[in-house]
């Protein structure tokens, strides 16, 4: 009995971390370093590839309680992440190669996972789940889209990542918002003046231009792009005050040197744990690499920044799961065919790798002869599967973790804090309720 895991992506080693713990003998197929996608550079398994930030650790936020709950799923994911930690405030952050290198560890030393190196271009027989993300290969994408009818399509960014030894220090300080958690981010302080010189160079630089197999199905009136990844130059074009309101907020900062809040700030977080390495946080951009470099070093510290990375923009696909999966990830037509991660909609690291260890959870099931695992609503990742999985919804989109998908409370709290930790507190109950009948 093997089960056949395509892609060894977050999704991916969490769904053949499952198996394999449960007994069952998985072959997990990966093309790198054979092969690599358009955004991937790194050889080892769960690269992250737009942010090294897992977001928010505090239970009662959306982030929080779903990491909590896969904590409680056995997530490898979680695991290596709390192993390879970054300071980044209040959230949870990584230091990408580490993290990425211990998950491959992990893996590759199960006695149950079997890692095959190489290119799935068709959807092979048997038991099988699909975690090739939104940058399948074209020829695997072509099989899967004979199964499932057409893609659906958005763009989606990455920021760019400088070194610490370029940035002006006697222009930059160290601190949280709201002093949360160790002061961990550099903050950029940006008076007036000098918000809105910057803000009228980037609205006016140049994009980089779409790839070829990209123009068929994006043109100026029709350019998707996720929310949560927006590039900034794009959000920046909502209006002059949009940043100032998103990434550039200054609220609950102050500057040291003048003593009160700047009229905006660019924060910058540890890309890896000897701080040596910083990304721009919320400057996802498309823009062309020279007009990164021209446009960013306006922000103040960053005149002489170093740009160790500059942003890129990629295609993400999904399939439309409402019409195609059920709440357990698998096919409503092959019963034995689950899909996990970006590819099914839900939309983020944390979101991905919690796909799954869904798959993989009621893959095993499945075969064990036991029943299927449905969380309950109240859980954020039970919400998650239902949304993916609701044939009501008509115009579906990528979903991130977040309390709106949650039911209501039967007493209404005003206070969003408190609502929000007793959302989690009920939720996290009725999980360890459910995982007492696996």
């Amino acid at each position: 009995m093997t089960v056949k895991v395509i892609g060894a992506g977050l999704a991916g080693c969490e769904a053949a971390w499952q198996l394999a713990n449960a007994g069952i003998s998985v072959e997990l197929y990966e093309m790198k370093p054979k092969k690599f996608s358009p955004a991937h550079k790194y050889k080892g398994f769960a690269e992250l590839v737009c942010s090294n930030s897992l977001k928010a650790d505090r239970i009662a936020s959306a982030a929080g309680m779903l990491k909590e709950e896969m904590r409680r799923l056995g997530s490898v994911i979680m695991e290596c992440a709390e192993k390879t930690k970054v300071s980044a405030g209040g959230a949870l952050a990584v230091d990408r190669e580490k993290f990425s290198d211990l998950v491959t560890e992990k893996i590759r030393s199960h006695e149950n996972i079997t890692v095959i190196e190489d290119e799935v271009t068709n959807i092979p027989d048997g038991n099988v789940i699909i975690a090739t993300g939104p940058l399948t290969s074209d020829t695997l994408a072509e099989d899967i889209k004979n199964i499932t009818g057409d893609y659906l399509y958005f763009h989606d960014a990455a920021a760019p990542i400088v070194t610490y030894e370029s940035l002006d220090k006697d222009k930059v300080f160290f601190a949280s918002r709201y002093g949360k958690g160790e002061a961990d981010y550099i903050n950029c302080p940006m008076e007036k003046d000098e918000y809105l010189a910057f803000y009228n160079a980037l609205i006016n630089a140049e994009s980089a231009p779409l790839k070829e197999h990209d123009k068929e199905h994006f043109s100026k009136d029709n350019f998707k792009v996720y929310e949560g990844c927006m590039p900034i130059e794009v959000l920046a074009k909502r209006g002059e005050d949009t940043m100032r309101f998103g990434p550039l907020k200054p609220v609950g900062l102050t500057d040291p040197k003048t003593g009160r809040r700047p009229y905006a700030v660019v924060q910058l977080r540890a890309e890896n744990s000897h701080g040596t390495l910083y990304n721009l946080v919320g400057f996802q951009t498309n823009l062309k690499f020279g007009e990164q470099k021209r446009v960013f070093s306006m922000i103040p510290g960053l005149e002489n920044a170093e740009f160790m990375r500059y942003g890129v923009m990629h295609r993400n696909t999904f399939i439309n799961s409402p019409k195609l999966l059920t709440e357990h990830f698998n096919c409503r037509k092959r019963e034995n065919l689950f899909f996990a991660g970006q590819i099914t909609g839900v939309e983020g690291y944390i979101e991905s790798a919690a796909s799954g260890i869904m798959a993989g959870l009621n893959m095993a099931r499945m075969l064990q002869g036991k029943d299927m695992v449905s969380l309950p609503e109240t859980t954020m990742l039970g919400a998650l599967s239902k949304y993916v999985s609701d044939t009501t919804v008509e115009q579906f989109q990528p979903m991130g973790c977040n309390m709106g998908i949650l039911p209501s409370l039967p007493e209404r709290i005003k206070d969003k804090k408190e609502k929000y930790q007793v959302l989690a507190e009920r939720g996290l109950s009725d999980l360890d309720e459910c995982i007492k009948n696996f």
